[in-house]
């Protein structure tokens, strides 16, 4: 399996990850903030209708919880990543949010907000409902500020930053309803996935 955007850089990661619609809509944005800056920690809070996870999803939390913070690590390229998920049961019910975090130490906004930008941009060539839902928000961090923890012990007196990244991801809705974007992902990059490895097929391997 792979994270399908147009780089290889992920798939050399992402083998043994399962298919977890969190890795697909938050991996690549801790990535696209790691190619500008050292992300020291990396964590997410995904939020999906309560209709759209059955049976599968409800009794495999922890597995949830576990494949997506090794994904912040792996493949995003967080140092430390951790993921929450919340079954929201509202009605109507609301379509997949996921908010990702980064803790970073000195930064340059603008680089980390056009990179970001366009590591979406590149997801939504499959994706056409994965968007920002605000502009990516930066918030440095005070020297007494109890988030220095989670830094390096020799970053922790320099300058640091959070960066939150709020994310809808809303699906076409051809077969599953629209509210279910965290499925919708999955399948949509499974296809990506499929077409790039079909286009790499040498004629001998294709003829088997």
């Amino acid at each position: 399996m792979a994270v399908a955007t147009e780089g290889d850089e992920f798939s050399a990661h992402i083998e043994g990850l399962g298919t977890v619609s969190t890795v697909f809509a938050s991996a690549p944005v801790v990535a696209a903030v790691a190619a500008v800056t050292p992300v020291h920690y990396g964590e997410i809070v995904a939020s999906i209708s309560s209709r759209s996870a059955g049976p599968g999803t409800r009794a495999n939390i922890d597995e949830f919880t576990e494949t997506t913070s090794a994904a912040i690590e792996k493949v995003g390229g967080a140092a430390r990543g951790k993921a929450i998920i919340v079954l929201n049961p509202a009605e109507p019910p609301l379509i997949m949010r996921d908010t990702v975090h980064c803790l970073v130490g000195d930064c340059d906004d603008a680089a980390v907000t056009a990179s970001v930008e366009e590591m979406i941009a590149r997801v939504q060539a499959y994706v056409p409902g994965y968007r920002l839902k605000q502009k990516v928000q930066f918030d440095r961090v005070a020297a007494d500020d109890p988030l220095r923890s989670l830094l390096p012990s020799d970053s922790r007196s320099g300058g640091a930053a959070k960066v939150s990244v709020f994310l809808e991801v809303e699906g076409a809705a051809h077969y599953l309803p629209a509210y279910a974007g965290n499925l919708d992902i999955m399948t949509s990059a499974a296809l990506r996935t499929a077409e790039r490895m079909a286009a790499h097929r040498t004629p001998e391997v294709a003829s088997r």
